[in-house]
């Protein structure tokens, strides 16, 4: 079993998952900036909206990456200790995330 810490609401990831996701998060950030940038300047709507769509995919494509991990180590880490709650919690987080 690893020492993921998911039951005490923490993660450790290693240095790889970290930098990944880092990165994953700071080109979402540029593209929200450019998102700033263009209504500042008074882009044409679609054109934003043609962005904000290609922001919500990348934020979508982070998720995933987010939850194939979180099964990977959380998930099955739990279930091999007995700690089955660990899918009812998994429900319920699918339930928000997919609304």
């Amino acid at each position: 079993m690893t020492d993921n810490n998911c039951c005490c609401r923490t993660k450790k990831r290693s240095d790889k998952e970290y930098k990944d996701l880092m990165n994953r998060l700071k080109r979402i950030e540029g593209q929200v900036r450019g998102v700033q940038r263009m209504l500042e300047q008074d882009a044409y709507c679609p054109d934003i909206m043609v962005q904000i769509s290609a922001i919500s995919s990348a934020l979508n494509s982070f998720n995933k990456v987010l939850l194939n991990e979180h099964l990977r180590t959380c998930v099955v880490d739990d279930i091999k200790a007995g700690r089955e709650d660990t899918i009812e919690e998994l429900t319920e987080t699918l339930k928000k995330v997919m609304r």
